[in-house]
């Protein structure tokens, strides 16, 4: 089972705002959709790109090189990106968000 480990605190991201952490030495965005935190990978499965750079637009980050979407609570894509982005787990303990790949 992965261990979950602290990337920020929930005052760090307010409702609607997005961020880059890393878990493990991978790129991890996490997301702040009305009061609940998401985290994905922040590789477009498209062409690589990193999709915290990209337009959080509700539940959907668009990635910022050909307009692949990414739904951050599920992982879901839209074309050109041909796979879902991997999902993390969230867990708050007090103010800290702690992530672990979902499994």
């Amino acid at each position: 089972m992965p261990e979950f480990i602290k990337v920020a605190k929930t005052s760090d991201l307010a409702s609607g705002e997005k961020m880059l952490v890393e878990y493990d030495e991978e790129d991890v965005g996490l997301f702040n959709i009305d009061g609940e935190f998401y985290a994905i990978s922040d590789v477009c499965t498209h062409d690589n790109g990193p999709l915290v750079e990209g337009e959080l637009d509700g539940e959907w980050i668009i990635c910022p090189r050909h307009g692949a979407r990414f739904n951050v609570k599920t992982g879901q894509q839209t074309m050109p990106a041909f796979a879902p982005v991997p999902l993390y787990e969230v867990k708050i303990e007090g103010d800290d968000i702690l992530i672990a790949p979902k499994e």
